[in-house]
């Protein structure tokens, strides 16, 4: 029985609280006058010599504690408890590679953010941070690619030391060139062990494959051998650009833009996924959000009720009045009539 204004209290037996209105009747009929006496005496004089008792006006308080003990003792006996509530979540996360193309011409700046123009890789870095926010329960790494790979975050389930390493997501960390067969592989490789339910890989590139000694395809077809699913993205515009080299102050013309879209969606058929076409920031976006949106994590909410027991606090307090009580009564109080002189 929950207690009216206290939604946080319950009483589990409160039929031992019908016993309290005993607690008023006992002191009413303590309080009460006895019979009329039997025999009067004209004066008092005639019983003086036969002894005082050790009364003493500290009677009621003795009573007093009694009924206070009775009191806390019943309300003991009631079961009093706190109600202690609270969720608990259940997420079956699942692990995510972000395989990243950091070749040079990931610099060409055909994407804008605010108005300003930036580069692709800088586009890809500022929607993945969005993304990676967003998947709390997930362990996610990243894998970057050029003619080479190696691993700027390895897979974790701290999304903010993540995002912090995202400036390890660079070009010429290695040599340059577009190993997408490679980027899958070692995306593969990393989650071979793992035990999450579901296994993803993202796969953002702007060019063609053109090193490394394993196909995409081919890495494709190991990484769907582990049960690892894969999502291409195609990154950039087409068209001729130059990669701008800020040091120098120059501009290296790359020529036409190709991107082997064929390739692309070869692979995400083989991994059970889904090609994607992302040429500026807000498709870009809308991209990551669609595969957010794919794999969810599953989530199960519980609502746990635990209740902590507050009888021990009124146990106590009977305790210590009856205690009290009894002490009084066999020291201070005792009622043995002391002898008089004659």
């Amino acid at each position: 029985m929950t207690i009216p204004g206290l939604p946080e209290f319950q009483i589990l037996h409160p039929l031992w609280l019908l016993l309290m209105p005993l607690v008023p009747l006992l002191a009413l009929l303590r309080g009460a006058r006895g019979k009329r006496a039997a025999i009067k005496f004209p004066t008092a004089s005639l019983l003086r010599d036969l002894g005082r008792p050790a009364r003493s006006s500290l009677g009621g308080f003795v009573f007093g504690l009694i009924l206070i003990s009775l009191t806390f003792g019943i309300l003991a006996l009631s079961r009093p408890q706190k109600i202690l509530s609270y969720e608990e979540e259940k997420a079956d996360g699942i692990a995510i590679m972000l395989t990243v193309d950091v070749s040079l011409s990931m610099l060409i700046e055909d994407f804008y953010i605010g108005g300003q123009p930036v580069n692709r890789l800088t586009a890809a870095k500022r929607v993945m941070a969005d993304f990676i926010k967003g998947r709390r329960s997930d362990k996610i790494g990243i894998v970057a690619f050029a003619g080479e790979t190696y691993l700027p975050c390895p897979l974790t389930l701290d999304r903010d030391w993540l995002i912090n390493n995202l400036d390890r997501v660079q070009t010429q960390r290695v040599g340059d060139g577009t190993a997408i067969g490679s980027g899958i592989a070692a995306a593969a490789n990393r989650m071979r062990r793992e035990k999450s339910p579901s296994k993803i890989i993202v796969l953002l590139t702007d060019g063609a494959n053109n090193s490394g000694r394993l196909s995409p395809q081919d890495a494709a077809k190991l990484a769907a051998t582990l049960g690892i699913k894969i999502y291409t993205i195609a990154i950039g515009t087409p068209g001729i650009h130059s990669i701008p080299d800020p040091k120098r102050g120059t501009f290296t013309p790359v020529g036409q833009q190709l991107f082997d879209e064929g390739t692309l969606k070869e692979v995400a058929a083989i991994g059970n996924g889904q090609f994607y076409m992302a040429q500026n920031l807000n498709s870009l976006s809308d991209v990551f959000g669609t595969i957010d949106k794919l794999e969810k994590t599953k989530i199960e909410h519980h609502k746990i009720i635990e209740t902590e027991e507050l009888f021990p606090w009124p146990l106590a307090v009977s305790a210590t009045a009856l205690f009290l009580a009894l002490l009084l009564s066999l020291t201070v109080l005792h009622s043995a009539p002391e002898p008089v002189a004659t």
